[in-house]
C-alpha cells in the first residue's frame, strides 16, 4: 500500500517547480512488510518524474525500464513537448501491460508530471494520471494545475488520512507554500494509522531552470541518510547530491544538518 503526494510550486511567472514524495513501504499482510521499496521514479537526462500506486511488481518494472529508455535517448527526444512525451510513455506501459498475466485485479495507477525541454525562461509543466486494470480500459488523463503553490495529487492507501491532514494544515502560517505539502506529508507518514505504509520518505522533483533534468533528493531523517527509500552508507560521498532533512530545509550530506545559507522551514503544527 501506498502514500504518493505531488505538489506544485508557483510564483508571479507560472510553475517554478514540481514534487513528488512518497513511502517507501511494500507490504503483503499486516505483519510482512519490507520499508525499503521504491516508488518514485526519476530521468537524469530529461525533465519527467513518475510515481505509481496499486500493484508494485508491474510499475516497479516497467517504469525502470522507461527511465532508461529515455536515459539512453531512444525514448524521446528534445523537440518533443509534454503530451508527445507522456503519449509516448503511455504507449510504452500499455503494450507491456497487455502482456502482463491477468493475475492481479487492482487497478495499476500511474503519475507522470513533465517540463518543456525546448528552451523557454518559464517553460511548461504538465501533469498525467494515467490507469490500467484487467476489467477496465487503460486511461490517460490531463490533470488541472493549481495557479498557486498547492496540491498536484494524492494517490494510494494513505490518501485520505493525508487529505484530512492537510485540511489542518492549509489553516498553518505556512498555508499554500511547498514546504507546508511536505511537512503535512511528514507528518502524516510519521502518525499514519494505515500500517500499510511507512518508511523513510522518497522525493523526487523538477525546476523551471532551462535545460535543467529531474532531481533526486537526499531525505536525513532520524540521524540517517536515505535515498529513493534506501538508507544510504555511511562510507558514501553525501555531497553529490541535494539533501532535505523532513522540515524540508536544504541541509549538508555530511553534517546532516541544516546548511547556514539555507531558510528554516519550521513546521509549527506537527504532532510528536
Amino acid at each position: 500500500m501506498t502514500l504518493i503526494v505531488s505538489w506544485l510550486g508557483v510564483d508571479t511567472h507560472g510553475p517554478t517547480s514540481a514534487y513528488i514524495a512518497g513511502d517507501s513501504r511494500i507490504s503483503w499482510n499486516s505483519r510482512t512488510k519490507f520499508d525499503y521499496g521504491k516508488k518514485v521514479f526519476s530521468s537524469k537526462e530529461f525533465p519527467e518524474i513518475l510515481s505509481y500506486s496499486g500493484d508494485v511488481l508491474f510499475p516497479s518494472i516497467v517504469l525502470s525500464q522507461i527511465i532508461e529508455m529515455i536515459d539512453s535517448n531512444i525514448l524521446f527526444t528534445k523537440s518533443l513537448n509534454c503530451n508527445e512525451k507522456n503519449k509516448l510513455i503511455f504507449e510504452k506501459i500499455s503494450h507491456s501491460f497487455s502482456k502482463y498475466p491477468k493475475l492481479v485485479s487492482n487497478i495499476v495507477q500511474i503519475m507522470h508530471i513533465s517540463r518543456d525541454t525546448i528552451v523557454n525562461k518559464y517553460p511548461k509543466f504538465t501533469c498525467y494520471k494515467m490507469t490500467w486494470s484487467n476489467s477496465v480500459t487503460s486511461k490517460r488523463k490531463t490533470m488541472k494545475m493549481p495557479n498557486q503553490s498547492d496540491l498536484l495529487f494524492v494517490i494510494g492507501s494513505g490518501r485520505n488520512e493525508f487529505v484530512e491532514n492537510y485540511r489542518k494544515y492549509q489553516h498553518s502560517v505556512n498555508k499554500n507554500t511547498s514546504r507546508n505539502v511536505f511537512h503535512c506529508f511528514c507528518d502524516t507518514l510519521f502518525n499514519i494509522r494505515d500500517k500499510n505504509c511507512g518508511g523513510s520518505p522518497q522525493l523526487i522533483g523538477i525546476y523551471r531552470k532551462p535545460n535543467s533534468t529531474s532531481i533526486n533528493f537526499g531525505i536525513i531523517l532520524r540521524n540517517k541518510r536515505y535515498l529513493l527509500g534506501s538508507e544510504v552508507p555511511k562510507s558514501s560521498n553525501f555531497n553529490q547530491i541535494e539533501w532535505r532533512n523532513d522540515n524540508f530545509e536544504i541541509c549538508d550530506g555530511l553534517t546532516m544538518k541544516k546548511k547556514h545559507c539555507a531558510k528554516k522551514q519550521i513546521d509549527e503544527i506537527r504532532r510528536k
